[in-house]
């Protein structure tokens, strides 16, 4: 049993179907990538997870309890970092999340306690200055460390890295791998490269529906036949051997299927041509994206 569990979840807004039967099963301490385009229903799915919205249809657990529209018991179980986070901005970091703590009932020897050790795993122990005038990144680190004030066994964080520099990106993406040790994390994105970057499992959702999930090295892996590269001495070389199998070069590389390596094979013994490098690869989330999802 995973700790979040949605089974046939169905949304709609007027006549726009949103979600349609979605199902989804999230194992413990797994950094789990939920990724669609913009629009795809992403943000909808977080909030009927955290009760926010009423479901039309279908059931959402966490934690093996069920999620209620109006009964929020089972958020004692959940941190969130909306997309765009807000604080008040007269507080400084060190303040605001003692607030937090003060608010939802933590005794205050681990308000202290969870304080320092949160700001320092989000790089903003030495940080005094109020939150007013903090740069978007600043405050992504300070809303993960409010999210995690409270130990929750999931973590929602909605496109954390959006409008962030590379940098930010980077160190948010740090954050929350490191979360993963104490806690399961579900990030929502359309940067495929945050996923690789990050995740063990992820979700490709489209049409309101999950149209593939599971392990990111069985996803990689396990769609359709295995392909290889070829990267030649020159792009004439490539071009070449492109024409000659009927396929499109990019600079000095060819990508080809596997049923066509003994032809390839033939081929560089016939032409007496030595490529730099011949691999197998690995499918990128990008690849998987435009196979399963329509643009």
């Amino acid at each position: 049993m995973g700790i979040l569990e949605i089974s046939g979840l169905c949304k709609s807004f007027g006549a726009k179907k949103v979600l349609e039967g979605l199902d989804l099963d999230i194992p413990e301490h797994s950094v789990f990538g939920f990724i669609g385009k913009n629009g795809s229903g992403k943000t909808t799915t977080m909030k009927l997870i955290l009760g926010l919205m009423k479901a039309d249809a279908g059931e959402i657990r966490v934690a093996g309890e069920r999620v209620r529209f109006g009964h929020t018991d089972t958020n004692r179980y959940i941190g969130y970092l909306p997309d765009v986070p807000e604080f008040y901005s007269y507080m400084t970091a060190a303040e605001y999340l003692r607030f937090c703590g003060d608010i939802t009932g933590l005794p205050e020897a681990d308000i202290r306690t969870r304080t320092a050790e949160l700001l320092e795993a989000v790089g903003l122990a030495e940080e005094k200055r109020r939150i007013k005038g903090w740069s978007r990144g600043m405050k992504q680190r300070l809303g993960i460390a409010q999210a995690l004030l409270g130990r929750p066994r999931l973590l929602i964080c909605d496109e954390p890295t959006s409008a962030l520099d590379p940098v930010g990106r980077h160190d948010i993406l740090e954050i929350l791998r490191g979360a993963r040790e104490q806690t399961t994390v579900l990030f929502s994105t359309h940067i495929l490269s945050d996923i690789e970057s990050v995740s063990t499992d992820a979700a490709f959702l489209n049409g309101g529906r999950i149209v593939l999930s599971g392990n990111i090295a069985e996803l990689r892996g396990g769609m359709g036949e295995h392909r290889y590269e070829a990267v030649f001495g020159s792009a004439e070389e490539a071009a070449a051997a492109a024409e000659h199998f009927g396929l499109i070069p990019y600079r000095e590389k060819l990508r080809f299927p596997e049923d066509r390596v003994p032809d390839m094979l033939r081929y560089l013994a016939d032409k007496g041509t030595v490529p730099l490098k011949l691999e197998r690869c690995e499918r990128s989330l990008d690849e998987l994206f435009g196979e399963v999802i329509s643009v």
